[in-house]
């Protein structure tokens, strides 16, 4: 039997290994002085168990999910377990000490502070302290005996702190709470808790389950930090998960969304081609008639001459709207060739009588792209910028190259673009002019989806805006 021996004349009684871990009051004939029971290394283990099974059932099936504020079957049954603790402590202040352990217990993985680096170290600081008082502070037993912290019933408290922290910080935190517990355990064998100098002293048998407890507790330590690093990973891997699927699920949302848009815009587009067709052939008699009023009433008078002029503008101004309708609502096929990007860009200033100033990279090659077509998406886009700015605001349209693709981009200092309009403009029949129709953005990007490009748009009201078009570059 392990024991570390006192002198007779100091210790009046002992203690003895009655039941596992809970030591009993020994006959007189006992040998003076305390024993280690024999099933220490059991309930060390048993305690790690126990420990592990108690803190990895605080995780649920999906951690993601679960709401903090539960009260689930464990909670009960740590308050239950550590309330008889409480009726079975020696005196009040034990007790309280032992609840503070069980609400420390309770709100691991609760507290919100908890999840902080400094929030953890301070609850394992303070389950230490907690644990240390309960085995330090001093008492007697009924039949007198001396009380030696190094036998206390209680000792496997210090397991509580350590397996916290190995289950929830990694290996450096969980050594370094280990130590501390063991060096925290250790203390006891200052003169302040056995008195050397009346003959208490440790014989080989007690140094060696002393050194027995304090490994098993570095190896429950361990033990269940092994274990809450896989369930660490879990989690992290759920949360991943989770974070993917709400990426895909929105995803998932705005194709949807996108589908719709296509779906209407495409029955829009049917729709506006049939009417556009039927359109032109009354407008085309409308103007033939009017030109034939003109020929007839030359000598009548002006009037009647403005009059027929009127019909005939307002015809060709309603001719070129339905172009536009046809144009947007037409499959769109670009006759591709090898060409010099910014030879459209000029030729479409000219066109659209707009003075620009350039900043060409000679970086950028010459672009697969159809002239014509390109040519309609710089005429619309800088006719849009002169119409935003001042008669004498510059107008720049620069080119570079970023990655793979070509990038155009047309600057003016207008009026810009509100900020709930940016995300529309692109959509047909969406206008900020007051007699727009709303059409030309729309034509715009869908020829640049043609070429296999995208757009952007930056803008700030009363400051101008950016208009970015993205090419890609042949290989």
């Amino acid at each position: 039997m392990n024991h570390l021996t006192a002198a007779p004349q100091t210790i009046e009684g002992g203690f003895d290994s009655g039941s596992p871990g809970l030591p009993s009051p020994r006959p007189s004939h006992v040998k003076p002085g305390f024993r280690f029971p024999h099933a220490s290394t059991r309930s060390c283990k048993s305690a790690n168990e126990a420990a592990y099974h108690e803190k990895t059932s605080m995780t649920p099936e999906s951690p993601l999910t679960r709401p903090r504020s539960t009260v689930r079957i464990q909670d009960i049954l740590i308050a239950l377990i550590f309330g008889a603790l409480v009726i079975l402590a020696h005196d009040a202040r034990e007790g309280s000490l032992l609840a503070g352990l069980a609400f420390m217990q309770l709100v691991e993985g609760r507290a919100t502070w908890l999840d902080t680096r400094w929030g953890r170290a301070t609850s394992i600081l303070l389950q230490l302290l907690i644990c240390y008082l309960i085995l330090a502070w001093p008492r007697q037993s009924p039949n007198g005996e001396k009380y030696f912290p190094l036998a206390s019933e209680y000792y496997t408290v210090l397991l509580l702190p350590v397996v916290s922290t190995a289950t929830y910080l990694g290996v450096a935190g969980t050594v370094a709470t280990s130590l501390a517990t063991i060096a925290a355990y250790l203390s006891f064998l200052l003169p302040t808790y056995i008195d050397y100098s009346h003959g208490d002293y440790l014989d080989p048998d007690a140094i060696h389950t002393l050194v027995v407890r304090c490994l098993l507790l570095a190896v429950c330590a361990l033990m269940v930090n092994s274990l809450g690093e896989a369930r660490r990973t879990e989690s992290a891997r759920y949360k991943k998960t989770a974070e993917q699927l709400a990426v895909a699920n929105k995803n998932l949302i705005d194709a949807e969304a996108a589908v719709r848009r296509s779906e209407r815009l495409a029955a829009l587009g049917q729709l506006s081609a049939g009417l556009a067709h039927e359109l032109r052939n009354p407008l085309g008699s409308i103007r033939g008639s009017a030109e034939m009023l003109v020929r007839s009433t030359a000598k009548e008078g002006a009037v009647t001459r403005e009059l027929a002029q009127i019909i005939s503008d307002e015809v060709d101004r309603t001719n070129s709207l339905v172009t536009r309708f046809l144009d947007f609502a037409r499959p769109l096929e670009p006759r591709r060739e090898t060409t010099d990007v910014t030879s459209v860009i000029d030729r479409a200033a000219k066109h659209a009588r707009v003075a620009i100033i350039t900043n060409y990279s000679p970086d950028v090659p010459p672009l697969e792209i159809d002239p014509t077509l390109m040519e309609q998406v710089f005429i619309n886009l800088l006719t849009n910028a002169a119409q935003a700015s001042a008669a004498d605001a510059p107008i720049t349209v620069a080119t570079r190259v970023v990655k793979d693709e070509a990038e155009i981009f047309i600057v003016d200092r207008g009026c810009g673009i509100p900020a709930d309009r940016i995300e529309t403009i692109f959509n047909p029949f969406v206008t900020t002019k007051q007699n727009g129709v709303g059409l030309g953005l729309a034509i715009v990007a869908k020829i640049i989806d043609g070429h296999g490009g995208r757009m952007a748009v930056e803008s700030e009201p009363g400051k101008g805006s950016t208009f970015r078009i993205y090419l890609p570059i042949p290989k």
